[in-house]
């Protein structure tokens, strides 16, 4: 379970925390070779829900920042403890945004042996152009890279791209599900692969589930590839 009692954060926050019974998994994002890794993506598991059902919760309780907190400083302790050396990638809801406080506590706690990572924005619950410019202005200066998570669902699509000007794009794995012998998602792919290429942004086939799915999205041009054709999260 993560523990988050020494953290140097204000009581209230920290008490917040305090409450929460989660733990972190990580899957990984390949190259296209499909074996080297890239990033380990922190994937919360709270102990007695689901995290859907968690985040409904917190989200009817106006409490979503504490999930905010949580992940950055969960995953990142996970991270260290499990010694993992490639990129961390940390999801993010697009309305929530770090205080000040929280950014000094991260860096003092962690700053120093942390290496760059990526900020995954959400496709729900709420889209929030200033805070997603403030968190891309974050991470020009900590040198982090901002993803757009399951592209193609909920309001995460092309508009969102042009504002939030991402580092990467991760295609949604409703678009690419069964693509081998679906000649619509194929060009549909294809074009999206072409059209964030075009725009200098890495794309990340998500949810790759087949051998075929795989094989396909390498031939389109995906730059990296996740799922549980590659590896579940552990």
């Amino acid at each position: 379970m993560i523990y988050f009692d020494d953290l140097p954060l204000s009581a209230d926050i920290k008490k917040a925390l305090m409450e929460l019974k989660i733990e972190y998994v990580f899957q990984p994002i390949f190259y296209p070779d499909g074996k080297t890794i890239y990033a380990r993506e922190a994937l919360m598991r709270p102990y007695e829900m689901t995290v859907t059902e968690l985040i409904e919760k917190y989200e009817k309780q106006g409490k979503l920042h504490v999930l905010e907190v949580a992940t950055l400083f969960g995953a990142t302790q996970k991270y260290f403890l499990r010694s993992y050396k490639e990129v961390l990638s940390v999801n993010s809801f697009p309305c929530e945004l770090f205080t000040q406080e929280e950014v000094k506590a991260y860096i003092s706690y962690y700053g120093n042996d942390k290496k760059a990572m990526i900020i995954e924005c959400l496709e729900y619950p709420e889209f929030s152009l200033e805070t997603s410019l403030i968190k891309r202005k974050y991470a020009d200066i900590n040198n982090n890279q901002i993803a757009i998570d399951d592209y193609g669902a909920g309001f995460n699509n092309m508009h969102i791209v042009e504002m939030v000007k991402p580092d990467i794009v991760k295609i949604d794995r409703a678009l690419l599900s069964g693509i081998d012998h679906d000649e619509y998602k194929k060009a549909n792919c294809g074009a999206i692969i072409e059209t964030m290429h075009h725009k200098n942004l890495l794309v990340v086939a998500e949810g790759v589930e087949t051998k075929q799915e795989y094989e396909c999205m390498k031939e389109l041009g995906a730059d990296l590839f996740q799922g549980y054709y590659l590896a579940m999260p552990e």
